[in-house]
Order: structure tokens, then C-alpha cells, then sequence
């Protein structure tokens, strides 16, 4: 491993060439062979997505059921984002202090044994008890869940940092496809199965399953390899401890990066609508039974998303693919729930679905490429916090506001008569409402980011930058290594002239 100690003397801090934060010199340049060990990381999570998916859903679905109330899954929902905010830098400096393996079985092994608590509570408890979302033990009961599933993003950072580990560098954009691919994936299997395990087995067989299927991801995760000859310390923080500097000044350094975060965050504050309120619109068209059925159909739109990032990649500029994306969104939005047409709001799913692994990939390549592998982590891990930090605020909001104003103002005889024009007729307008002004929110927000300064300056350093842990890379580590006799020279000449002036 490459030493990151300081330079003890003064003639070796005059003397020692500034290294360049492009090449892994302590890794081994990404190969075929490593491509083959992220397929298998690939599998892994993929088992390890469908088992909390899977739970997720199930939760969701049950709450609503059980509960009938908006405001509940809204706070279940809200509450996810808001653990995910507070947790992303602290899981972001656990993945860049330690092996990723490392990092990924403790994930396993957390989500397990929330689970398995999970369970104890449901065999302790009347179903009585838990279904009653004014008391407590129901808030436990989604509580331990959430966490589980809050724990598992500790893993999906760390996945993002093996794309710069194990994947070639003009493969990566590829990758990140991949990884929408099997995330739609496990979005299909789950919807599908959530919806019929608690239609037809109920909340506890789907708990027991979790179980299982949770511990079959930790056993196959033993059997991974993920070759890291060492961990990739930042030379600011060094080794001793994890570190929560660093971040910060990473994404500062490069110009638009903070942009490109906000942009996200308010994006983010747009799509807490749409996690609030999804599900709710969709049982109120549809049974549970069918209503997973449909989420499995259109989560198809995820692999064809994956699919189409890791074939064609994602073009020159992903920045400028990520708000092609976002304003595909905002159309979308505005009119899938126009009128209370189950076929509109299944093809509008399947759209959405598609699109959103583009934005995804996007924005991890932009990333992976101008931020240092040192510091990945952290820089994930910050994005996570601030983009899942603005979800909770919107989420937490309109379930009150949808349930207690927008939902009656239209099933009034005055909603009707001033909207009705627009968004007909049907049980969920006031939900389509909410879904209308989100959606041309999110659109100008789009514009005004294209037209931004801090768009054309990211662009830019995407551009200029070889990405890490790269053959560039390595060449630019070279060039920099080959200085270093010359500035020693001259620093040494500079040092003699001193003495004799």
C-alpha cells in the first residue's frame, strides 16, 4: 500500500510533488477479470434488493390496508428518506474507511437482525395491536423494518464505489446501467410478490421470508471476492479513524458538482410526492392483489431503462442527459393521472419507470468520474443526505395536505365545478391535483437549470477529466512521478542559493 504519512522534513515537504488524485497507485487498474467479481457483487445485491424490496412493499401495502389512512404511509414513507438523510454521510465514511466487502456484510448482517426482531414482534403481539397506527407497537413494528431497509443503503454506497474499483473505465457509464437493471429487476419481483404475500399470506409469512431470503444474501456474500489490496485512505485524513471531512471539499473542488447535488435535492422534494401518494392512488384504481401485479408490469420499464444505459451508454454529457430525463418526468407527471383511467396511469408507471434508471446513472458516472476514489464514499454518502433530506420535507407534507385539504376540496361540489374541466371525474382527483402542480414545479425547476451557469461548468469538467483508477489515469500519475526528480533538483538549488545570499 502506498504510503499517505506526511512528509516528516522540510526538505522533503519542499521536495515532495503534488500527487495526483486520479490513479489508484495501490490498486490494480480495472481488468476483465475484476468485470467478472462486479457481476457477482452484482448478483449479490440483487438477491439482497429483492429481499428488502420485497419487505418494503409489503409493509407499505399492509399499513394502508390495515390503516385506510394517506397520513400513515406518507409518515412510513417520509420517515425511510429522512433515516436514509441523517445516516448517508456516516455510511459514506464507513465505505471509505473500510474494504467494501467489509462494509457490505455488515449491511447483510444489520438488515438481518432487524428482521429477525421484526419477527419476534409480530409472534409477540395480536395483529390487533400492530394494525393500530395510533398506538405504539405499530410504529415499532414499521420502525425495525424501515431500518433494515435504511441499513441497506449502506450497501447499494459501496456498490457505487465498486464500479470505480472493479469496472474499466470506459465501462463504467455501462455499469451504472446494470445497476438500474437489477434494481428494476428486484422492483418487479417484489411488487408482484408484496402484493399477493399479503393478499394471500399475510404479514407474518411475508416477515418469515424475509428472514430467510436475508440470509441467503449473507451466505452467498461470503463466497464473493472483491479484489481490494488495500483501503483507498485519503492523504488529508489519513488512516487512523473514519473520517467525515473530506466531502465537502471534494464536491466543492469541482465546479457545478454542488449544483448538480441541489438540483437532485429538489428534485428529490418533487418525487417525495410522488412516493407519498403513488401507492395510495394506485389501490384506490386497483386491489392490493392487482395493484402489485400492475407495479411488477410496469417495473419492466426499470430493466428497459438499465438496459438501455448499458448498451448505449449514457452519450458524451450525462449532465445534460440527466435533465433531458427530468424533463421527461415533468410531462409525465402531469399527465398520467389527468383523468381516472387505469390504463393512463399503468402506461404513464411504465414510462416513469424507464426513465428514472437514466437519471440515476447519471448522475453516479458524473460522480465516479470527477471525484477521487478516496473519497467516493463520503461524496455518495453527502448526496444521499442532501437529495434524501428534501424527500422527508415533501412527503411529510402533502399526506396532511392531501388527506385533510386537497382530497375533500375535490370530491366537493366546488372542486368539481372549478377543476373538474380539467382533471374530471373519480375518487383520487385530489390526488391528480397534487401530481398536476409537482410536475410543472419540476419542469421549471429543469429550465432553470439548464440555463444555469453551473451546468456548462460541470460539463466542462466532465470533459477534462480522466476518470480514476483509469490507463489515463495511471499515465497522469506517471507524468506527475516523473517530475518529481526535477522539482527535487530544483527546490534543492533554490534551498543553496538562500544560504549563500
Amino acid at each position: 500500500m502506498a504510503d499517505t504519512s506526511p512528509p516528516s522534513t522540510p526538505e522533503e515537504r519542499t521536495s515532495a510533488p503534488e500527487a495526483s488524485p486520479r490513479a489508484l497507485p495501490h490498486q490494480d487498474v480495472p481488468t476483465l477479470a475484476t468485470l467478472r467479481s462486479f457481476y457477482q457483487v452484482l448478483v449479490n445485491t440483487l438477491i439482497a434488493n429483492v429481499t428488502t424490496s420485497y419487505l418494503w412493499f409489503a409493509l407499505t401495502f399492509w399499513a394502508y390496508l390495515e390503516t385506510g389512512s394517506v397520513l400513515a404511509t406518507s409518515i412510513i414513507g417520509g420517515s425511510y428518506m429522512l433515516l436514509v438523510a441523517v445516516f448517508g454521510m456516516i455510511f459514506g465514511a464507513i465505505v471509505d474507511h473500510m474494504k467494501k466487502k467489509a462494509v457490505m456484510l455488515i449491511s447483510s448482517a444489520v438488515t438481518l437482525i432487524t428482521y429477525l426482531l421484526a419477527g419476534v414482534l409480530y409472534l409477540s403481539f395480536p395483529e390487533e395491536a400492530l394494525v393500530d397506527w395510533n398506538g405504539i407497537w405499530f410504529w415499532l413494528f414499521a420502525g425495525v423494518i424501515l431500518i433494515g431497509g435504511v441499513v441497506e443503503n449502506l450497501r447499494n454506497i459501496a456498490l457505487s464505489t465498486t464500479v470505480t474499483l472493479l469496472v474499466p473505465a470506459d465501462r463504467r457509464d455501462r455499469a451504472n446501467g446494470l445497476v438500474g437493471t437489477v434494481q428494476g429487476i428486484a422492483f418487479m419481483v417484489t411488487s408482484v410478490f408484496s402484493g399477493l404475500s399479503i393478499g394471500l399470506l399475510g404479514m407474518g409469512p411475508t416477515v418469515l421470508i424475509a428472514i430467510v431470503a436475508t440470509a441467503v444474501s449473507f451466505a452467498h456474500l461470503l463466497l464473493v471476492s472483491i479484489p481490494e489490496r488495500g483501503i483507498a485512505h485519503d492523504p488529508e485524513s489519513g488512516a487512523a479513524k473514519v473520517n467525515f471531512r473530506g466531502a465537502i471539499p471534494a464536491v466543492m473542488l469541482v465546479p457545478g458538482l454542488l449544483a448538480l447535488i441541489l438540483f437532485t435535492t429538489l428534485n428529490n422534494l418533487v418525487g417525495g410526492v410522488f412516493m407519498a401518494l403513488m401507492d395510495p392512488y394506485g389501490l384506490t384504481l386497483f386491489s392490493v392483489e392487482m395493484w402489485g401485479v400492475w407495479l411488477g408490469v410496469t417495473s419492466i420499464g426499470f430493466i428497459v431503462g438499465g438496459g438501455l444505459v448499458a448498451k448505449f451508454g449514457l452519450g458524451k454529457n450525462p449532465v445534460r442527459t440527466l435533465l433531458i430525463v427530468n424533463i421527461g418526468v415533468a410531462l409525465l407527471g402531469a399527465t398520467f393521472t389527468i383523468r381516472e383511467y387505469g390504463w393512463l396511469f399503468i402506461i404513464g408507471m411504465f414510462i416513469f419507470m424507464a426513465i428514472m434508471p437514466i437519471a440515476e446513472a447519471a448522475e453516479q458516472t458524473v460522480i465516479q468520474r470527477v471525484v477521487p476514489f478516496e473519497k467516493q464514499g463520503r461524496v455518495f454518502g453527502f448526496a444521499a443526505t442532501v437529495e434524501s433530506a428534501s424527500t422527508p420535507i415533501s412527503a411529510f407534507m402533502i399526506g396532511p395536505i392531501a388527506e385533510f385539504w386537497l382530497i375533500p376540496y375535490m370530491e366537493s361540489r366546488e372542486g368539481q365545478e372549478s377543476l373538474g374541466w380539467m382533471l374530471g371525474d373519480g375518487d383520487a382527483r385530489g390526488i391528480a391535483l397534487v401530481f398536476l402542480v409537482a410536475s410543472v414545479l419540476l419542469l421549471g425547476l429543469v429550465i432553470v437549470a439548464f440555463a444555469s451557469p453551473q451546468y456548462r461548468l460541470l460539463s466542462k469538467s466532465y470533459a477534462e477529466t480522466p476518470p480514476p483508477n483509469s490507463e489515463a489515469a495511471g499515465a497522469a500519475e506517471g507524468a506527475v512521478a516523473a517530475e518529481a526528480p526535477k522539482a527535487a533538483e530544483a527546490a534543492a538549488a533554490a534551498e543553496e542559493a538562500e544560504r549563500q545570499r
